[in-house]
Parts: C-alpha cells; structure tokens; sequence
C-alpha cells in the first residue's frame, strides 16, 4: 500500500481540530493531550495557541498546576462534521483511536 502524503496545511488544520476535540471531550491539559496524541509538547502548546485562527475560542480555566482547558466557541467549525470524520483526521494525522 502507497503512505499518502499530506500537505502541512491539510496536518495543521486536522490538529488544530482534533485538539480541540479532545479538549471539548474533557482531554483538556497538555499532559493529557501529549499522551493521547503522543505529540511533542511544544507541538500540544503551540496548536491551543493557534486554535484562534480558526475562530475557535479556547480559553484556560484555573491555577497554573491543575487547570485546564476550554472551549467557549467553535467559531465557524461544524462540530458535526468533525465528529463524523473523526477517523479520517485521526487516520490522516496517524493517532491511535479514542
């Protein structure tokens, strides 16, 4: 079978929704994003800093220790069509299933 290979633009916009995801199915920390994902930790801050770009409007929630993430809008992402393509980005970004 032939690896696919993805444009980083088509990787980064699949991150950046996944995380966002995950953070909105209670994956809501760094830590624990890294250890679903198994991306760099600097990969995990550097995609919740851009979730902006994409209209989602995340937000931290608590002390520095044990907060945590949220998500108050998503902005223009059909939360439906992420659902319903959940392998698919996951496939595409090569994380293991939920």
């Amino acid at each position: 079978m032939v690896e696919q290979k993805h444009s980083k633009t088509k990787t980064s916009f699949y991150r950046r929704l996944y995380i966002a995801y995950l953070i909105d199915r209670g994956i809501n920390t760094v830590p624990a994003i890294t250890a679903t994902t198994g991306m760099p930790r600097r990969t995990a801050q550097d995609t919740l800093s851009a979730l902006h770009e994409l209209g989602i409007e995340c937000e931290f929630v608590g002390a520095t220790k044990d907060g945590h993430y949220q998500i108050q809008q998503w902005g223009p992402i059909n939360q439906s069509w992420l659902t319903d393509n959940l392998t698919l980005i996951q496939r595409t970004l090569d994380y293991p299933a939920l």
